[in-house]
């Protein structure tokens, strides 16, 4: 498994590394990439998303920002690349689930993703999607492994997915993330695009959709970008929100949580073999050496 180090994630994002010409004219040979990065006051990080955007110097890119208004030096940095980009614009909108939509309903591409603010791509995650959409042809969403970054780029944790899977994704939570994904735009034909009745669990509920409608994903056993964890991330703020969202999800798609500790252990028995498989030994002894740690201090109190 391709692996990066923080000092690799660091010097992909810190400079433009990107030829300007091969961004700007496009070979047709390849499969257009469309990416759509939702902005809103992420300034301190929009720079390293845009730069693990272009540095992939995907012969054929069509880079969409969408920014809500921001307030900070956001429009400064997107007008610094804007050169490079199909479409941006920075106006008021109804949020995040909101602006994907309307960078979606813009893309043109045979292949789409999208890239939060503060989250970057992972060294040729393009090319690497794109070999594995032609090597298998049904294969309608791609996605692969994600690192944990902190606020100066540094790993602080790496997420394991394995084969997606209904039952992981229902009832352990997220086995895939939007930061390390790419899927055919055919797909929003067969199941809509992103739901804006959710503000937090819109990719839960898409990907749900998705796997519920018999979308064809396959799994890519490396790493394909990184999830920034910082103090004013929307993850570290609307729990609350998650959990109403997530409740709703579950009126909407009739889940039955009455047997959840069941289904919960049958899916992470069934994880856990395909990790085997995977020659994931060092993250499984990972997990279960947090989880001994975790009980320890728990019995302590």
């Amino acid at each position: 498994m391709k692996r990066f180090g923080s000092v690799e994630i660091k010097e992909f994002v810190s400079k433009a590394n990107f030829d300007k010409e091969i961004i700007l004219n496009k070979e047709l040979s390849w499969p257009k990439i469309s990416i759509v990065t939702p902005s809103y006051n992420q300034g301190e990080f929009l720079e390293r998303t845009i730069l693990s955007v272009l540095n992939q110097n995907y012969p054929n890119l069509e880079y969409i920002i969408i920014d809500g208004g921001s307030t900070d030096n956001s429009i400064e940095i997107i007008k610094k690349y804007e050169k490079y980009l199909a479409y941006w614009v920075s106006e008021k909108d109804h949020g995040q689930s909101d602006a994907l939509n309307k960078g979606f309903a813009r893309a043109t591409g045979e292949i789409v993703g999208w890239q939060n603010s503060d989250d970057t791509y992972a060294t040729d995650s393009f090319v690497t999607a794109v070999n594995t959409f032609k090597k298998y042809p049904k294969a309608e969403i791609v996605f692969g492994n994600t690192y944990m970054i902190d606020e100066n780029d540094n790993i602080i944790n790496e997420l394991r997915f394995t084969p997606f899977s209904l039952l992981a994704h229902l009832y352990e939570g997220m086995s895939i993330s939007n930061q390390t994904c790419f899927w055919k735009k055919a797909v929003f034909d067969k199941i809509g695009m992103i739901d804006t009745r959710f503000s937090f669990s819109m990719d839960f509920e898409f990907f749900l959709r998705a796997k519920r409608a018999n979308i064809n994903f396959k799994f890519i056993h490396q790493p394909l970008g990184s999830f920034r964890v910082h103090t004013d991330s929307k993850t570290a703020n609307i729990f609350n929100i998650r959990h109403k969202e997530h409740q709703k999800i579950d009126e909407i798609y009739d889940i039955n949580r009455n047997f959840e500790k069941i289904y919960k252990t049958a899916s992470l028995i069934k994880r856990t073999f395909f990790y085997l498989i995977q020659g994931d030994l060092d993250y499984i002894l990972k997990g279960l050496t947090k989880l001994f740690i975790k009980n320890a201090k728990y019995n302590l109190k």
